[in-house]
């Protein structure tokens, strides 16, 4: 079928893949996100891919994926489908979506972008030129344990190559 019609199945909640796809296929997530189901079990937003998955809408032998079908023992099920990857949560925090690591040890904590934010200093910034207006790059800012804010978060490796990232409500 042509990708019009496989799009109309997409919004009605079913999966859609190619034929030669074995164990890859396309959805539409919660948000109205098309997500990229990888042959392994990996998942990204299909905007993470653009341009080059754009080519795929130009074909017209997509295929609904049947559920009767054998399951992927690799696709996460129950509270793990809730869980993604960093990739994922950069788009989240894009969004204005609250993020986290199911494994990172202090309760409560979450990652947020702000757009902006004041700054009190007793530093002389007279070398400042122009010290009006809007002055802050956005930043990723962190929810500690302690319910304090840490401005700049920066990733580690493990934060960049974990799968237990997910949306805090």
């Amino acid at each position: 079928m042509k990708f019009s019609e496989a799009e109309k199945a997409l919004k009605a909640g079913k999966k859609i893949k190619l034929p030669k796809w074995e164990k890859a296929y396309w959805y539409m997530n919660q948000d109205g996100e098309l997500i990229n189901h990888f042959e392994e079990g990996e998942e990204l937003p299909t905007i993470a891919l653009f341009p080059s998955d754009m080519i795929w809408v130009t074909r017209d032998d997509w295929e609904i994926v049947h559920e009767d079908e054998p399951k992927n023992v690799n696709e996460p099920a129950g509270e793990m489908k809730k869980l993604r990857n960093f990739g994922w949560a950069i788009a989240a925090l894009k969004k204005g979506k609250k993020v986290a690591r199911k494994n990172w040890n202090g309760k409560g904590m979450f990652l947020f972008l702000a757009h902006s934010m004041d700054i009190t200093t007793d530093a002389d910034l007279s070398c400042v030129k122009d010290l009006e207006g809007d002055l802050v790059s956005p930043s990723i800012v962190m929810k500690t344990a302690d319910d304090r804010f840490c401005v700049g978060w920066l990733a580690s490796q493990t934060d960049m190559l974990a799968d237990d990232w997910y949306e805090v409500q």
